[in-house]
């Protein structure tokens, strides 16, 4: 008995299927081939009796004395072998017959009252009193336009129902032949389905203890190779997880550290006391800047996480986004000037968005913030603005630095990834900024090639209502800059 799983189930429907077809195949077969031997049976007497009544209704006088000798005539004529000829009354007595016996019973069997309907009758069945298995055919003569005597053949089928018999046996022993072949053939089957998923199972319980070095190992083929694929995929993905988390706690760890040792610092420092107000100044403001950049780290983890738990919540309305770009060139101004880097905007004045300003706004401070940190000194990064087509936008900053490899390329959005650790960050902020724009039905497309710089575009619906009335923010003259 096999045990209860995939491979009894695929063994018990596969010879439940067969044995359903081989079943209708046979007893179609065997009906068929009764069907053909009755049939020649039925044919060859019609022919008889096709021939008597045609002949007979022309040269047989009905009544007189010479119908008794005509009747033997008839007999002796369109007799059959192995068949018994009756001639009977319009009642179905028994005139005469080639055998001679019982001349004076009724025939009751239904194909007496068939042929006086008009047709041919016919009955199968067990003979009375023999209890042999026999076939009648009746049909009326008539003799000059009057029906006058039924003409029956009766012929024993025990033959014929023995070689069915046979015939059934020899179908039945090709059927259980067939159907051994096929729970072999089941067998065969169910295990070269089963054998893969339970390899497949168990290296996925290893998977699931944590041992994420295991693979499914076996060139599988159709839908079960690809669940092997899709596993060792998935456990690659996960180690490479947790190589991306661990790198990023080893990161998040330095960039938490380094201000919290310099606030510690300057904290003992001052509490100390005995400097001059200048040199307690400058304490204060490294205080200020790394609590500023604590700020910035933990908020960068904190919209991560709700958009991971998709709980960032949008305030939509319109936005023109040449202020937009004016507000962000405004707030990294600072740092691009210590690398005497040049913002350059070009914007289409009437060109407006639907989406959040202050979620656009940060997407657009890291990829400009991004973009001066991988800059050379005295280079330039374009904010650009432009129809993309009737319903979106495309913005984007393109600068000429030192671009990123194609191998990084792939991977620059994921999250936790840095290009270079040694600059510091999280690695969170274009793959938050990536899920921003797509919060915002929109696309973050990257085009770029190692040393010759990077572009980031940004797709976004457009729209034709016009924000409220803003004034555009002033930005500081600066002979270096353009707008």
């Amino acid at each position: 008995m096999i045990k209860k799983g995939m491979r009894r189930q695929i063994v018990l429907h596969y010879i439940l299927v067969v044995f359903m077809a081989l079943l209708l195949v046979e007893v179609i077969f065997l009906l068929a081939i009764r069907t053909y031997y009755y049939d020649s049976v039925y044919q060859k007497i019609n022919s008889y009796i096709t021939a008597a009544d045609e002949y007979y209704q022309t040269y047989l006088v009905p009544g007189g004395a010479e119908s008794s000798s005509q009747m033997q005539g008839l007999l002796k004529h369109f007799k059959m072998d192995l068949t018994e000829l009756e001639i009977l009354s319009l009642k179905g007595d028994v005139i005469t017959s080639t055998t001679g016996f019982q001349p004076d019973r009724t025939i009751t069997t239904s194909d007496v009252p068939e042929a006086l309907g008009g047709d041919f009758g016919r009955w199968v069945g067990r003979q009375a009193g023999t209890n042999e298995s026999v076939m009648a055919v009746s049909k009326v003569l008539t003799i000059h336009g009057r029906d006058t005597y039924v003409l029956r053949y009766m012929t024993s089928v025990e033959r014929i129902n023995s070689d069915l018999f046979n015939i059934t046996l020899v179908s039945a022993a090709i059927g259980a032949a067939v159907m051994a072949i096929v729970v072999l053939f089941s067998f065969g089957l169910a295990n070269s389905i089963v054998k893969p998923l339970n390899n497949i199972t168990a290296v996925s319980a290893q998977m699931a203890k944590g041992r994420f070095n295991m693979r499914i190992k076996g060139d599988y083929k159709y839908e079960i190779g690809d669940l092997a694929s899709t596993l060792n995929y998935m456990a690659q993905e996960i180690v490479r997880s947790n190589q991306i988390k661990d790198d990023f706690i080893s990161s998040i760890s330095h960039e938490l550290r380094t201000p919290l040792t310099s606030i510690k610092g300057w904290s003992e420092t001052l509490v100390s006391g005995g400097y001059d107000p200048e040199e307690t100044k400058l304490g204060m403001s490294i205080i200020s800047k790394e609590s500023d950049r604590l700020i910035g780290l933990v908020e960068e983890i904190l919209d991560f996480s709700k958009l991971q738990q998709n709980e960032m919540k949008l305030n939509i309305g319109v936005v023109n986004v040449k202020v937009l770009l004016q507000e962000t060139i405004l707030n990294v101004w600072a740092k691009a000037e210590k690398k005497r880097i040049r913002l350059l905007l070009e914007c289409d004045e009437q060109l407006h968005v639907k989406g959040d300003a202050n979620r656009l706004k940060q997407v657009f401070l890291n990829l400009v913030d991004n973009a001066i940190k991988f800059s050379h000194e005295d280079s330039s990064i374009v904010l650009s603005a432009l129809p993309h087509n009737s319903h979106e936008a495309a913005i984007a900053v393109r600068d000429s630095g030192i671009g990123i490899s194609e191998s990084h390329l792939e991977r620059v959005r994921d999250r936790f990834f840095q290009v270079d650790a040694l600059n510091g960050g999280t690695g969170l902020g274009l793959a938050i900024s990536q899920q921003l724009v797509e919060l915002h039905n929109g696309k973050l497309m990257l085009d770029s090639e190692l040393g010759s710089g990077t572009q980031v575009t940004v797709i976004l619906p457009v729209t034709d209502r016009l924000p409220d009335a803003e004034p555009a923010p002033e930005l500081q003259p600066d002979p270096d800059a353009e707008i």
